[in-house]
């Protein structure tokens, strides 16, 4: 009855629209707020009467929900949250919408003060040096913070100075100075989403694709995906998307060439989404070459240098009895009118340097628990945690609870329980009105938490998409509660 249901609600709203008044009211803060005035099991964490010192690095949506979180699951909280910016809990997931002029910056702007828990210390500055071992830190001003338990979720950084021809030399966050970056990614058809001025300048210099395409011009779009780990694998195929629908909106969609350039060799890490995203692509006439790594950009004669890569079986080795594997790449070249790239992604220089990180700079934990895998009163949520999948909200917002529910566990001198199945949300913008809601785990197999079939794109997740997840965020997440 239930999918009966939604699907009758989808076909009537893919018919008849639905007007953006009612959509908040359906789908937005009253919808939300509905919602999360109800406890459930899920959402009321367990109590507990012991007392920690409990540091949080990161007061972005992960850092923040955890600490209003652990303000309800403890009688006398303890909680320090260390965060530089005043932005930190801005909607990121928003940015794709900003990229595609659907919203405005401001509709995803959020200060972090405003979601500080009550009794939570905050520290304005950056979490610099980490010893472990004694269980303390250190902030760029030099102000020694001890810890029973350090919870890390610090997100990660855009490396844009990987890129030639940029004249980038820093890394950046999606909300801090973007100066560097900005003098050149948003101008000459370069654009990035991944970062909050960023999408701003990606719906001016997509306006201006457009409107070349419609003026008759033959005009050629790119698409990047990086060799580093994301944070939402999916942006860089949907402001594609996105790009697509409104050359349609604008009747111009066959003078424009649109191609995707991932670096891996696939769409999709989860076989049937894959398959219905290439099935979207060739309806579309959207094409695709894989294994492209992105290394270099000309600003002023638009032109995209790859390094495209392959494998090749090498010779016989007698004691393996198997042919090994020969790695090939060639430079290759591609001129651009407008270029979305995806930055390489990394984790802060301080974290990924220090005891608490690893070689690939991502916090080592145990993907289930959380937990670090060398200091067991460590524990890393969010973007930088090294875990093989999660770098989405949606992730986050299972991984805080399992970490909340094992620091106190380990309070109580009990066993830690709470597990991280590997939930990720990838709500993937087809075209402006359609989104296939993709959801997975570990197991690499679609987990639909509705009954309707997930590799179908439908208006009702666009209304969840652009309507629902805002206050369903800022609402639930971020006091705790979702």
């Amino acid at each position: 009855m239930l999918k009966e249901h939604m699907e009758l609600i989808d076909a009537h709203f893919r018919e008849e629209g639905i007007s953006r008044r009612d959509a908040i009211k359906m789908f937005g803060i009253g919808g939300a707020a509905a919602l999360m005035a109800t406890p459930t099991a899920e959402a009321v964490a367990a109590t507990s009467s012991k007392k920690a010192k409990i540091v949080i690095v990161g007061g972005g949506l992960a850092g923040m929900s955890t600490a209003a979180r652990l303000t309800r699951a403890l009688e006398n909280p303890d909680i320090t949250v260390i965060e530089p910016n005043e932005f930190s809990t801005s909607y990121q997931p928003g940015q794709t919408l900003v990229g595609a002029g659907i919203w405005t910056n401001e509709d995803t702007l959020y200060k972090r003060d405003d979601f500080i828990p009550e009794g939570t210390t905050i520290i304005k500055e950056k979490a610099v040096e980490f010893d472990p071992e004694n269980n303390k830190l250190k902030t760029e001003s030099g102000k020694e913070v001890s810890y029973d338990y350090l919870v890390i979720a610090a997100g990660l950084k855009l490396d844009f100075s990987q890129i030639e021809g940029l004249g980038i030399g820093e890394t950046i966050t999606s909300r801090g100075d973007d100066t560097a970056v900005r003098k050149v990614v948003g101008k000459n058809g370069i654009t990035s989403i991944y970062f909050a001025n960023g999408a701003t300048d990606t719906w001016t210099e997509m306006q201006k694709f457009v409107a070349d395409a419609k003026s008759g011009k033959k005009v050629k779009g790119i698409f990047t995906d990086p060799h580093t780990p994301i944070k939402c694998g999916g942006a860089p195929k949907k402001i594609m998307y996105l790009t697509d629908a409104r050359l349609r909106e604008a009747g111009a969609r066959a003078n424009a060439d649109l191609t995707f350039y991932p670096n891996g060799g696939k769409m999709f890490g989860v076989p049937e989404y894959h398959e219905a995203i290439k099935n979207q692509f060739e309806a579309r006439d959207m094409k695709w070459n894989y294994r492209h790594n992105l290394i270099g950009v000309d600003p002023e004669k638009k032109i995209a240098k790859f390094k495209r890569h392959w494998e090749e079986k090498g010779t016989w080795d007698e004691d393996l009895e198997e042919f090994s594997t020969v790695k090939k790449s060639v430079i290759v070249e591609k001129e651009f009118d407008f270029i979305h790239i995806s930055p390489p992604m990394v984790a802060a220089e301080e974290i990924a340097k220090s005891p608490v990180g690893s070689d690939k700079g991502w916090v080592p934990v145990d993907k289930e628990t959380l937990q670090h895998v060398k200091y067991p009163n460590v524990f890393s949520l969010g973007d930088i945690a090294a875990v093989p999948m999660g770098k989405t909200g949606g992730s986050a917002r299972k991984q805080y609870k399992v970490v909340v529910d094992n620091i106190v566990a380990m309070m109580e001198g009990k066993a830690l329980e709470a597990k991280y199945g590997g939930y990720t949300v990838c709500p993937l913008i087809t075209s402006i009105g359609t989104v296939m809601l993709a959801e997975f785990d570990w197991s690499k197999k679609p987990t639909p938490s509705f009954p309707l079939d997930p590799r179908q794109e439908r208006w009702i997740w666009w209304l969840l998409k652009v309507y629902a997840l805002k206050p369903m965020t800022q609402i639930g997440m971020l006091s705790g509660r979702a």
